[in-house]
C-alpha cells in the first residue's frame, strides 16, 4: 500500500504514469488501419464503409478476425451483386439500409476496441483493410467472436501492453479518420527520450575524442546531435500524413512497401540485439576488473543467468525499473568526475589532466570514431511511439530540444572528462580504466560497478521483449494470432508455455554466445553506430521524408536531405570498413 502511494506522487507526472507512458513507447505497439468512413454530402447520415487493399504476401500473417470473416464470405453472397460484362469487375454491396452515425448502432470497434491495438493483426505493417464484400452481420459475428476470443485469451501471460485508444475525427470533406490519442505529457516525453539515448555508449565516448581529436571530435559529436534531431522532426512530419501510424517500420512500408517493412524489422532485431551484446560485454569487463579472479567469460554467463528470468517478468514493471537505467548512467558520469577530481595525480586526474591533441595523433584511427560518435543518438525506432503517444504532439519539438540539449551535454561532458584524466591511454570503457588505475577510493570502485551491472539488467530485458514479441506471434503464441506453421495451431497451453520459454531461453543464449566471441566492447559499438545508427537515426528517415513529401519539398530542403545521405552513407562505410581490419592496419588499441 504504501509503494503504492509512493509510485502516485506527482498526479499526472507521477512515477507510475511515467512507467505506462514507457511502456506504451517501448512496447512497439503498432495500429492496422481501418476503413475510412465517409458521411453523404446529402445529409442523409448515410454510412459507406471504402475499402483498400494492400498487396498481398506469402509471409503475411492474419489473425483470427480476419480469417473468420473470410469464412462468413459464403454468407454474405445474398447481399452481393456481380457484373459479368468483365472478369476483372469487383462485386459491389447493395445499398443497405441507413444507419445514422449518431444511433448508437454498435460498430465492430465498441464490440472489440482491441482492434486498434496490436491484437488485430500480426505485427501491424502489413496494410489493407477487410473485403467490402462483409455484411453488417457478419461484422457483429466478428465483434462476438472476438470478444470470444479475449475472454479465451486473457490468461496468457504476455497481455501486458497497455493497448492504444483511438478518436475519431471528421475532415472537411466528411471524411471521418481515426488517429491515436496521445496520453503523455511533455516531461514524461522528456523523460522517454533521454531514457532512448542516454546509455552505456557514452562510456566509449573518450576512446572515440582520443581517436578524433578535440578539433575534430567535439564539432563531430555536436553535428551527429542536430542531425539525428532534424531527423526526429522529419519522422514527426511523416507521422502526421499517416495520423494511424505508431512505428519506424510502418514508415518504411508507407514510402517503399513491404521489402522495406521486412528491412525495418531485420534493422530494429540487429540494433537490440547488438545493444544487448554491447550491455553483457560491459558487465563482464566491469566486474572483472573488480573482481579478476574469475574471468571475462564467466562473468557473461553470469549476466545470462540473471536476466534469463527477467525475460519472463511482465513488460509493466520492467517499465517501472527502466528508470533506474538512466539514473546509473548520470550517476556513472558524476562518479568519474568525482574520481577525477580526489586524485592528485596522473594518469587519472583531472587536476593534472594527461596530454591530449587538437588532431587525431593517428589519423588512421579517425575512421574508428565514427560509429562511436553515433552510437549515442540511436533511438529513433522509438521516436514515433513516442511521438504518437504525446498528449500535445505540437510540443515534440521542444521537448526533442530539451532532450537533446541535455544529452549533448552529458555526451560531451563524459568524452571531455575521460580524455583528460587519462588521455590517448584511455581504454575502451572509461570505467574500466578507472577500475584497473590504482589511486582511487575503494567505495566509489564498488559503486561504480554497482551502477554499470543495473544498466544491463533493466535494459536487456527490455531490448530483448520486441524480438520475443516477434516470435511469440511468428509462432501463433500470442493467442491473439494465428501461427504461420500449420503444426503449431491449437497447441496446448502446457506445450505453448513451454514453447515460449524455449524461445526466451534461445534467445538468451544467443546474446550470450556472440557477446562471449566479441573482442570488445569499442568494437560492438563502432559497429552499431557505422552500420545501424548511420542507417536507421540519418539515411532512412531522410529517404521516407524524401518519398512521402516528394512533390511538397523545394529543391535546397531536398539539395540538404541528399548531401546528408550520402555524407552519412560515406561515414558509415568507411566506419564499417575500419573496425573490420586488423587493429595492426588501423592504430586501434
Amino acid at each position: 500500500m504504501r509503494i503504492n502511494s509512493l509510485v502516485q506522487v506527482g498526479g499526472v507526472n507521477s512515477l507510475e504514469n511515467f512507467a505506462r507512458s514507457w511502456q506504451r513507447a517501448a512496447g512497439f505497439n503498432e495500429l492496422p488501419p481501418r476503413p475510412a468512413i465517409h458521411v453523404s454530402a446529402a445529409g442523409d447520415d448515410e454510412e459507406r464503409i471504402g475499402a483498400r487493399r494492400s498487396e498481398p504476401s506469402p509471409t503475411e500473417q492474419r489473425s483470427l478476425l480476419r480469417q473468420q470473416f473470410e469464412r462468413q464470405e459464403s454468407a454474405s453472397e445474398a447481399v452481393l451483386s456481380e457484373t459479368p460484362s468483365s472478369a476483372s469487375d469487383t462485386p459491389t454491396i447493395k445499398p443497405a439500409p441507413a444507419r445514422s452515425l449518431d444511433a448508437g448502432a454498435p460498430d465492430v470497434l465498441d464490440r472489440a476496441p482491441y482492434l486498434a491495438s496490436p491484437y488485430a493483426s500480426s505485427n501491424g505493417g502489413l496494410y489493407g483493410s477487410l473485403s467490402s464484400r462483409v455484411n453488417e452481420s457478419s461484422l457483429q459475428h466478428a465483434g462476438r467472436l472476438f470478444e470470444e476470443q479475449q475472454r479465451v485469451g486473457a490468461g496468457e501471460p504476455d497481455k501486458e501492453s497497455e493497448p492504444l485508444l483511438i478518436r475519431h475525427v471528421e475532415q472537411e470533406d466528411g471524411t471521418i479518420i481515426e488517429e491515436v490519442v496521445g496520453r503523455s505529457t511533455l516531461p514524461q516525453t522528456v523523460l522517454n527520450s533521454v531514457n532512448v539515448l542516454v546509455g552505456v555508449g557514452i562510456l566509449s565516448l573518450p576512446l572515440a575524442l582520443s581517436y578524433s581529436g578535440w578539433v575534430v571530435g567535439v564539432p563531430f559529436l555536436l553535428l551527429a546531435a542536430l542531425a539525428t534531431r532534424y531527423t526526429a522532426v522529419l519522422l514527426a512530419k511523416c507521422l502526421n500524413r499517416f495520423p494511424k501510424m505508431t512505428h519506424f517500420s510502418e514508415l518504411g512500408h508507407a514510402a517503399f512497401g513491404i521489402n522495406m517493412w521486412i528491412a525495418m524489422e531485420i534493422l530494429i532485431t540487429l540494433e537490440l540485439g547488438a545493444a544487448n551484446v554491447a550491455l553483457v560485454v560491459l558487465f563482464a569487463d566491469s566486474l572483472n576488473a573488480l573482481v579478476p579472479a574469475w574471468g571475462i567469460v564467466e562473468w557473461k554467463v553470469v549476466c545470462g543467468i540473471i536476466i534469463l528470468p527477467l525475460n519472463f517478468v511482465p513488460l509493466r514493471y520492467l517499465s517501472i525499473t527502466s528508470v533506474l537505467g538512466v539514473l546509473c548512467s548520470l550517476g556513472i558520469l558524476v562518479l568519474v568526475f568525482t574520481d577525477g577530481v580526489t586524485k592528485g595525480h596522473s594518469p587519472g586526474s583531472l587536476l593534472k589532466p594527461a596530454p591530449t591533441y587538437p588532431f587525431p595523433h593517428h589519423w588512421s584511427t579517425l575512421p574508428l570514431s565514427f560509429g562511436l560518435f553515433m552510437a549515442p543518438w540511436g533511438g529513433h525506432t522509438v521516436f514515433p511511439s513516442i511521438y504518437r503517444d504525446m498528449r500535445h504532439p505540437r510540443k515534440f519539438r521542444k521537448g526533442l530540444n530539451i532532450t537533446f540539449s541535455f544529452t549533448y551535454l552529458i555526451d560531451a561532458s563524459m568524452a571531455a572528462v575521460g580524455l583528460l584524466m587519462f588521455g590517448n591511454s584511455v581504454r575502451d570503457e572509461i570505467t574500466s580504466s578507472i577500475l584497473l588505475t590504482v589511486g582511487y577510493p575503494r567505495a566509489i570502485s564498488i559503486a561504480m560497478v554497482v551502477f554499470i551491472g543495473i544498466i544491463p539488467i533493466t535494459k536487456i530485458p527490455l531490448n530483448t521483449r520486441p524480438i520475443v514479441s516477434s516470435a511469440d506471434k511468428l509462432l501463433g503464441l500470442d493467442a491473439r494470432h494465428v501461427a504461420s506453421l500449420p503444426g503449431l495451431a491449437g497447441m496446448s497451453g502446457i506445450g505453448r508455455g513451454l514453447l515460449r520459454g524455449v524461445i526466451r531461453l534461445t534467445i538468451t543464449i544467443m546474446i550470450l554466445i556472440i557477446a562471449i566471441f566479441v573482442p570488445s566492447f569499442d568494437t560492438v559499438m563502432s559497429l552499431m553506430g557505422s552500420v545501424l545508427c548511420f542507417s536507421i537515426c540519418i539515411i532512412l528517415p531522410l529517404a521516407f521524408y524524401l518519398k512521402i513529401f516528394r512533390d511538397e519539398i523545394g529543391w535546397k530542403e531536398k539539395i540538404l536531405d541528399w548531401f546528408m545521405i550520402v555524407v552519412a552513407a560515406t561515414l558509415g562505410i568507411v566506419g564499417t570498413v575500419w573496425v573490420c581490419l586488423p587493429a595492426s592496419m588501423t592504430g586501434a588499441r
